[in-house]
């Protein structure tokens, strides 16, 4: 990345954390994937119980190679059913998510098919720790649902056997298919609960 694209993105993180502060959410810089990794392992007790939503961006960094290599109760749900996952992840200490867009004042937006990362944002796990990327900082809500609807969602579609109108033409049609992985539309504009939700800002590109 270029250091003048470096140097835009840390200023502009300090504005997003800002941001989230503000909305009762707890927002870190990390400067690569190292120190995402770093930070991430500091917001997760050794021993805790982890589970993950659909979160390319967690792996991207090295995440859950270093949970599974360390002393985690890492839950893979690519090992359980669908309803086994998601029951574990109700209950899990710590749950990891990306989002699929985030607004320079901390909203986040995410969209879900079976609603498994959007329910469990909501509500549930005890902890729900964010690995976002610089790339998904949008200037408003607005923008924030253009690039979850057209950017996010089509590129999430790739990695799935599913015939929708994004899949073939990279942008949202607001489709009905019975494909359609746009279900479920998460806005996350505060939280109530103090201390539950931890969002990292790598300055990298991460995710869809």
């Amino acid at each position: 990345m270029d250091e003048n694209m470096k140097k835009r993105n840390e200023i502009l993180a300090k504005t997003v954390i800002k941001g989230l502060e503000s909305r009762n959410m707890s927002g870190y810089y990390a400067a690569d994937k190292e120190a995402a990794v770093k930070q991430a392992l500091e917001l997760i007790p050794e021993g805790s119980t982890i589970a993950m939503g659909g979160c390319a961006s967690a792996s991207e960094v090295g995440l859950i190679s270093a949970l599974e290599d360390g002393n985690y109760n890492y839950l893979d749900r690519s090992k359980m059913s669908p309803r086994e996952s998601l029951m574990a992840a109700y209950d899990a200490d710590v749950f990891l998510s990306s989002a699929n867009a985030i607004t320079s004042d901390g909203v986040m937006v995410n969209i879900d098919g079976n609603s498994n990362r959007v329910s469990c944002i909501a509500q549930g796990p005890r902890k729900v720790v964010f690995i976002v990327g610089m790339n998904k900082v949008c200037s408003d809500l607005d923008a924030a649902m253009k690039r979850a609807r057209n950017v996010a969602a089509p590129a999430n579609a790739q990695r799935f056997d599913v015939k929708t109108p994004c899949k073939e033409t990279g942008k949202c049609f607001d489709c009905k298919s019975p494909d359609t992985i746009c279900c479920q539309f998460l806005i996350t504009r505060y939280s109530r609960h103090e201390g539950r939700i931890h969002v990292i800002l790598v300055n990298d590109t991460l995710g869809f």
